[in-house]
């Protein structure tokens, strides 16, 4: 029997600006249930991580949810999940999911998903690790970022390297063909 793939998917508490990053969040629920594989994302039950994790669970996917104590009442920690994990902090949080998934999918979000995305960045440059990482780019939303990275590059604090580190995937039906050839 193969080994249960999971994806860790990273986004907003937040729905954001645009309808668009709502279904692509549904989306990419829907394709990880349909393609037989676990969510790993932040047990919130709010904004894109809600949406993701609801649509997952909708269409039969296996969901983990990790999520530190003292967000469980501002992200509305959901608890019908094939399995919650309650950690001290943030950092414990990151790990245990970075630990638990083959590949990882970055959402539009803010602050928390900018983290998450520079924690795995970091790592990949240095490294520690080879898992896929994957940049969902809903309506150019990560284009500035990209820029900057960019510019880091330009500027002499990074190696070109850096920017094969990661993927950029318009849309959902592209991250899915990169996933299955990621994950094959």
């Amino acid at each position: 029997m193969s080994k249960l793939r999971s994806v860790c998917v990273f986004c907003g508490a937040r729905p954001g600006a645009r309808p668009s990053y709502t279904e692509a969040a549904r989306a990419t629920g829907r394709l990880l249930a349909a393609e037989g594989w676990r969510l790993v994302f932040g047990a919130g039950d709010v904004g894109l991580m809600g949406e993701v994790a609801r649509s997952a669970q909708a269409a039969g996917a296996a969901t983990m949810g990790v999520i530190p104590t003292h967000l469980m009442a501002m992200e509305v920690g959901k608890r019908d999940l094939t399995q919650l994990v309650i950690t001290e902090d943030m950092h414990e949080r990151k790990k245990v999911m970075f630990m638990n998934s083959d590949a990882i999918v970055v959402l539009p979000g803010g602050a928390g998903s900018l983290d998450e995305f520079f924690e795995v960045l970091t790592w990949a440059q240095i490294g520690l690790h080879k898992k896929p990482i994957f940049l969902l780019d809903t309506e150019g939303y990560w284009q500035p970022l990209i820029g900057l990275l960019q510019h880091v590059v330009a500027e002499g604090f990074a190696s070109a390297s850096l920017l094969d580190q990661f993927t950029t995937i318009s849309d959902v039906e592209g991250l899915r063909a990169a996933l299955r050839a990621a994950l094959s």
